[in-house]
């Protein structure tokens, strides 16, 4: 196990580093101090052979282009979407910046995704990360609270890379925070993800209209093209989907702790990832937006579906829906979120 870090870019003024995490099995995990970005995973396939299975850039400033759609970032305050950017909270009412189209999304024009964390390496036995801390100042992106964020980023000598998130605030604010990493386990430049064979712990999962906000109500995935319950081909019946698929899950309760949430499979090259976490949601997202104007790490357009995410959070618009679980944090509580990306091989 080691971990080492090294200068990555600057960014206003201030300098970027990139941690690299590897484990003895041949798994490295390089995370930025820019965003908390997962710059690069590499994971054994069935014959011992590595590959990166993340979308993303070889250099820092690739990473500030126009367009940019979160590759590997953390995300917050608020991931996800939040409908015409507006919510009440405890007789107030708030206007965040809304940039996706009317919509708030994944934290606003200049989220947790666009700034510089504090980072301090972490040592273990057997396993190696990165602790990174963001103090979110009351009023940024209009959010109500000071906010302290602590994540950490861990990679244990099993192949399973740990993100585990807390925070605290002084006033009452909504947080919901994820990672948001596209994933090709065929390697990042390897064409679509379409022949992933997909798995999903969800009977049911939340409507959207048609700018993609929650209607509030909870949908059966049986006799659906949002069936995942037992494995199936992401591009099976992808084609029944307006869009494609862009939808949060609402994950089937099991024990107190890490549930499982989903398992990822590519046949060709046998690298599996299985996803457990302490969420009640994951946003499986095929990345349809991807249209060709990204170059990736080996120089290879990233196209549409180039990439998949799964995004354990809890649910879009929860502010707005008192139905859904709630995503309020208030003071003298500790905001936690644990998710673990398990690696094998098929």
């Amino acid at each position: 196990m080691n971990v080492s870090v090294k200068h990555f870019g600057e960014y206003q003024g201030q300098k970027v580093k990139l941690y690299s995490l590897v484990n003895d099995s041949g798994m490295q995990a390089d995370i930025m101090t820019y965003g908390g970005i997962l710059v690069n995973l590499l994971v054994p396939d069935r014959d011992g052979n590595c590959a990166d299975i993340t979308l993303g850039f070889k250099t820092f400033d690739e990473y500030l282009q126009d367009g940019v759609p979160y590759f590997g970032a953390l995300v917050g305050r608020l991931a996800n979407r939040l409908d015409q950017g507006k919510f009440q909270l405890d007789g107030q009412a708030y206007q965040l910046h809304t940039n996706n189209g009317a919509h708030h999304l994944h934290g606003g024009k200049v989220g947790f995704d666009k700034v510089i964390w504090i980072a301090e390496a972490i040592e273990q036995p057997q396993a190696v990360g990165v602790r990174l801390k963001y103090h979110s100042p009351a009023g940024e992106e209009n959010f109500p609270g000071n906010l302290d964020c602590t994540v950490e980023y861990i990679l244990n000598d099993k192949n399973e890379l740990s993100i585990t998130y807390h925070a605290q605030t002084d006033a009452a604010t909504p947080v919901n925070l994820t990672q948001h990493s596209y994933y090709n386990l065929a390697g990042e430049s390897s064409g679509n993800i379409l022949g992933h064979e997909l798995t999903l712990n969800a009977d049911n999962y939340t409507p959207v209209d048609d700018t993609l906000i929650p209607t509030g109500q909870l949908a059966v995935v049986a006799d659906t093209p949002l069936d995942f319950r037992k494995p199936k081909l992401i591009g099976a019946e992808i084609s029944q989907v307006p869009g494609g698929y862009d939808h949060n899950f609402v994950l089937n309760e099991g024990n107190e702790g890490l549930n499982f949430a989903a398992r990822l499979c590519e046949p060709a090259s046998g690298r599996v990832m299985e996803v457990f976490t302490t969420e009640p949601g994951i946003q499986f997202y095929a990345g349809n937006f991807l249209d060709g104007t990204l170059l990736g790490k080996g120089g290879i357009a990233y196209q549409k579906q180039g990439g998949l995410c799964l995004e354990t959070q809890h649910y879009p618009d929860s502010p707005n829906k008192p139905q859904f679980p709630s995503v309020i944090l208030r003071p003298g509580q500790n905001y936690y979120h644990h998710t673990v990306h398990r690696f094998s091989r098929a």
